[in-house]
């Protein structure tokens, strides 16, 4: 049954959807974020030092784990990053589901308006048959 408010809350299910679909996509990036900055620690605890050799040994050790090192802060800041998006898209997602319900409950409240209305139409127009049925039977009775 259409009502006025059916194709807003087809909208608002739109909206919603696509709202769950970026959560979804902020999940999945957060995950991506994640799984790359345990790596990187993980690759930052496999680096060994030199314990002697020529001091080129110890530069090049010291300037991979400083490299090391901004790539683990670079994924840190991707991974805060990505959890701020995802608060972001739940926000966004929250938003939109109070919409969608909030219409499609004034959806059906319409319905049942209509409904209600349809019943005591079809009431009267019961009654309205009885009473011309009942004066139809009264009018043969008087002529009998």
């Amino acid at each position: 049954m259409k009502t006025r408010y059916s194709s807003l809350v087809s909208i608002k299910k739109d909206a919603m959807q696509k709202s769950e679909r970026v959560v979804q996509e902020q999940n999945h990036l957060l995950q991506k974020a994640q799984k790359a900055y345990e790596e990187a620690l993980k690759s930052f605890g496999d680096i060994e030092f030199p314990s002697n050799g020529k001091v080129s040994d110890f530069l090049a050790a010291r300037g991979l784990m400083e490299a090391q090192q901004a790539i683990v802060e670079k994924n840190s800041a991707w991974v805060a990053y990505a959890k701020s998006q995802l608060q972001q898209a739940q926000e966004t997602l929250k938003k939109a589901m109070i919409e969608y319900e909030k219409f499609n409950y004034l959806e059906l409240e319409e319905m049942k308006k209509i409904e209600q209305q349809r019943k005591i139409q079809e009431a009267k127009e019961l009654d309205e048959v009885a009473l011309l049925t009942h004066a139809q039977k009264l009018s043969e009775k008087t002529f009998s």
